[in-house]
């Protein structure tokens, strides 16, 4: 480059940027900047000259000799990958209008290392934009380049270490039991969660380590040195009886160290390991042991970490070994409270179920009693105290004690549900209590029902239905005796042999975010696809229900099934009862009678059997005092027939009436008289039992049936 055209040049050259010629030119510059080993260049765009001085070539590695006698030697040094990022960089500076460029690239040196170099360049454009010169510097950045790298890894493993706990923190902060810690760190994601390749955990118990959990695929050698006395001679007991962590590096080290590993240590597949004891409170709970595949060292942050890692599970441990101790003392305390075990029945089964709430020692008040009752008869009681504390549980044990002394001495269920109201009051307590109490006699069926405030009985039929009985009921205990309202209406429903009455509370049908009736509705399913026997009917409510809502609630559960009637003619017969306080079973009754007609292939009959059923059902829920039991069956003759029969416990028989033309009644007997074959009346027990027989045959004259008592409108 001439003197002139540099001259040319200099004025709009920052200072920085000055071109420097060798050793005859400005040498405390020139001198300051290869000190750095920084140097420059000045690349002529229309000559297409470079210049570099030598502070610049000594960056490159050039000898100035061999520049002088060959200048592309700069570019042919690098690596094509290198060459041609470098042209692309530049091109695009050039063409686009930009004032400068920087990039960095890696220059092989002669003895074979490869330093980062920069090279920043300022173009010069004359008035119609063009480029026509590039001043810069070029400079040794592989000290720069390393830094920012180191600074880059630090970083990096900084911010994997604040993930690891903010996970860890994050996901023991849900654990409530020492299985929850365990789930946890061993689960999908623990050992990610950590860091880890593998972990075992071991809680002191006494004077033994006992191993709780492992996790790695190749740990299942670890099964040798598990559980046992607490002994230095192994790395977790040591790490316990120490309390000082071990970090290991070195898998021979820890075989040498602990010889009883030796047949192990080989299995594992593992470099490094970080014993981890885990005290709280100045109190050794265990030890935690992380494991490597791939690491060989611990920082001494990552050791820190570590440290802060065994403190939080150390301390998640402590919260759920606390919380546990507390549920086994809740439920210590409940079933303390609650029978130790139901005496069998005869003519049926009971089977009981109580589920604790998982709430620590926030016991309810739910219970469940059978009690024995006089003339053969049993009691059956499922209830619920106001609260979930131990001042519930204690109001809880002193009422079932209660109620079941009044019941044992065979007060009906009005006069015990008023007594045990006036205890709970008398007892001076903000608490109220819902109950509801059965008397049930296997032999015949019967069940007399009263409740205060609580939910009515489920009744499962032997076809798989499911009837909710509408039972009467008054105020809750306690709050009757406040109100001076200590009326307990009773209602008697009836279970035929094979049938099932269930008792609950409402733990069993309140689930979260949905409506009662949505809960009712599932327990009335459950219990219609369960299976038939108490225990296993009681199984399946428990599974599908208790443990599907969240087991956020007490559960006390009772299931009183009759036993079946092993001598009834199996089939084609259907036998069915209907409650008085059940409003839909006249509907589903005459249901019933048109589905079995058709499914036995007498169709043809069902006109006149459900109109006879509904005459008949209709004329004992409105003039009686309880419920009706409907037989249908098949008289087994040439020419088919059916035989309908309505039972009911009212001794008062019908008779013929004369109906005016506006009467409402008084037509029974003659419409039974006018579509059936036979009718007639029995005595059956403590009431009678009125039956016909509908099908293709020669009807016989009224009255043909046995008459007798007093009047009764039909």
């Amino acid at each position: 480059m001439t003197d002139s055209a540099r001259q040319a040049g200099d004025s709009a050259i920052p200072p920085l940027f000055r071109f420097v010629p060798g050793p005859g030119g400005d040498t405390g510059t020139a001198t300051r900047l290869a000190l750095n080993r920084t140097g420059s260049f000045e690349w002529d765009l229309v000559a297409g000259t470079l210049d570099i001085d030598e502070a610049g070539l000594a960056v490159f590695g050039v000898d100035p000799v061999a520049f002088a006698a060959r200048p592309s030697i700069v570019v042919e040094r690098l690596d094509p990958g290198e060459r041609a990022r470098l042209a692309v960089t530049i091109d695009e500076a050039l063409t686009g209008g930009s004032g400068s460029y920087s990039i960095h690239f890696r220059v092989p040196l002669p003895d074979g290392a490869r330093q980062w170099t920069h090279v920043q360049g300022m173009i010069m454009r004359s008035g119609d934009g063009r480029a026509h010169r590039v001043v810069g510097v070029v400079r040794d950045a592989t000290a720069e380049v390393t830094h920012s790298a180191f600074v880059l890894d630090l970083e990096e493993r900084r911010r994997r270490q604040t993930d690891i706990v903010e996970r860890t923190t994050a996901a023991l902060s849900r654990a409530m039991t020492v299985d929850d810690v365990t789930a946890a760190l061993t689960g999908p994601g623990g050992l990610a969660m950590l860091g880890a390749d593998g972990l075992a955990l071991g809680l002191v118990e006494g004077s033994t380590l006992d191993i709780i959990a492992l996790s790695g695929e190749t740990l299942e050698a670890f099964d040798g040195p598990g559980s046992g006395d607490l002994d230095a001679g192994l790395p977790l007991g040591d790490t316990v009886l120490s309390g000082r962590p071990r970090f290991v590096t070195s898998v021979p080290e820890l075989a040498r160290r602990y010889p009883v590993l030796q047949p192990h240590v080989d299995g594992l597949g593992i470099r490094a390991a970080a014993y981890l004891p885990l005290v709280a409170h100045a109190r050794p709970l265990g030890a935690l042991a992380l494991f490597y595949g791939e690491r060989t060292d611990f920082s001494a942050d990552e050791r820190i970490l570590y440290l802060g890692l065994a403190a939080i599970v150390a301390q998640s441990l402590q919260r759920a070994m606390l919380y546990d101790e507390e549920r086994e003392f809740a439920t210590g305390l409940q079933s303390a409270m609650l029978p130790r075990r139901i005496q069998a029945v005869e003519g049926g089964e009971i089977a009981v179920r109580y589920h604790a709430a998982w709430s620590g020692r926030d016991v309810g008040g739910d219970w469940y009693d059978v009690v024995t009752l006089p003339r053969s008869r049993v009691g059956v009681v499922v209830g619920d105290v106001q609260g979930h504390d131990t001042h519930a549980a204690a109001i809880m044990g002193q009422l079932r004690i209660v109620l079941r002394a009044y019941a044992a001495e065979g007060h009906p269920p009005a006069t015990v549900m008023a007594r045990v109201s006036r205890f709970l009051a008398e007892l001076d307590t903000d608490r109220f209590a819902t109950c509801t109490y059965a008397q049930v006699d296997l032999a015949t069926g019967a069940v007399r029902l009263a409740r205060a405030g609580h939910f009515g009985p489920l009744v499962r039929h032997t076809d798989g239905r499911v009837g909710s009985p509408q039972v009467r009921g008054g105020l809750p205990l306690g709050i009757s005796t406040e109100f001076v309202d200590e009326e307990f209406p009773e209602t008697r429903i009836d279970l035929l042999p094979g049938e099932s009455l269930v008792l609950y509370t409402d733990g069993l049908v309140e689930e979260p975010g949905a409506g009662l009736d949505q809960g009712m509705a599932a327990l009335a399913r459950e219990v219609s696809e369960g299976p038939e026997g108490a225990e296993d009917l009681a199984d399946h409510l428990s599974a599908r229900l208790w443990e599907r809502w969240g087991a956020g609630d007490d559960v006390a559960l009772l299931v009183l099934r009759r036993g079946p009637d092993v001598d009834r003619v199996r089939a084609p017969r259907l036998r069915q009862y209907i409650h008085q306080a059940d409003p839909e079973g006249l509907s589903e009754a005459r249901t019933i009678v048109r589905k079995a007609l058709t499914d036995w292939d007498m169709a043809e009959l069902a006109d006149d059997a459900e109109l006879v059923t509904g005459e008949l059902l209709v004329n004992v829920l409105l003039h009686t005092e309880g419920g009706a039991v409907l037989t249908l069956e098949v008289l087994p003759e040439p020419v088919r027939r059916i035989r309908l029969s309505v039972q009911d416990r009212s001794s008062v028989w019908p008779r013929r009436r004369a109906p005016g033309e506006t009467s409402t009644s008084g037509r029974g007997l003659l419409l039974l008289d006018a579509v059936t074959a036979r009718w007639g009346i029995e005595p059956r027990g403590e009431g009678k039992a009125v039956w016909c027989e509908i099908g293709p045959t020669a009807r016989r004259p009224f009255g043909t049936g046995r008459g007798g008592g007093a009047p009764h409108r039909i």
